[in-house]
């Protein structure tokens, strides 16, 4: 049985949780207490030196790293190959975005922990550098549906969760139409589950 170890409020989490659901795959759920920073405690970090959420077990496997995650699931589990196809074009084009879920979206990340946990960090310039990956965002997907090929893969999930709680860290996306049509199209996949901040489609 996989084994998830989870923070309700994690959008990082919050990815393995809704393509696990996406897939329709069976898990356990070991919460973690991330507001007191039990991922800081060495019960934690000896599943993850790094002490970060989401830490994922699968049988004998133990992976850490949401995108990382992401990709070991649609190796094992998507029997339509779709979400992260075997050719080595597709993979490296969602490969970016996977580097971009996990890299300069975070930023939308750190300004949110600012504005609800009151984490020391310097808000102007997350939100800054959400503001830059945002228009670089919108502006890619200004004449397509998906960020890579011509459906959803796992590059969607990977940078879905922490744009659509922007605002969450005082980011308003407004000014991306696009990235807000995006986010509706994610909301309506088959097996699309919310989490606090982020509501189901209209």
């Amino acid at each position: 049985m996989i084994k998830l170890y989870d923070f309700e409020l994690s959008g990082s989490c919050y990815k393995i949780r809704l393509f696990l659901n996406i897939l329709g795959i069976e898990y356990q759920k070991e919460n973690v207490d991330f507001v007191n920073k039990e991922h800081k405690t060495p019960k934690y970090t000896a599943l993850n030196p790094f002490g970060e959420i989401p830490v994922f077990e699968d049988d004998d496997l133990w992976l850490r790293d949401a995108q990382a995650i992401l990709v070991y699931l649609a190796g094992k589990y998507d029997g339509s190959h779709t979400w992260f196809p075997a050719d080595a074009a597709s993979q490296g084009k969602i490969a970016q975005w996977l580097s971009t879920g996990g890299g300069e979206i975070m930023n939308a990340a750190g300004a949110r922990l600012v504005k609800i946990l009151h984490y020391p960090l310097d808000l102007e310039k997350l939100q800054t550098g959400a503001n830059r990956v945002f228009r670089i965002l919108d502006d890619h997907l200004a004449d397509r549906d998906w960020l890579e090929l011509d459906h959803p893969t796992i590059a969607d999930i990977a940078c879905f969760p922490y744009t659509a709680l922007a605002g969450e860290g005082g980011i308003a996306l407004a000014p991306y139409p696009n990235i807000l049509r995006w986010l509706e199209r994610v909301k309506q996949l088959p097996g699309f589950i919310p989490m606090p901040g982020i509501t189901p489609s209209v």
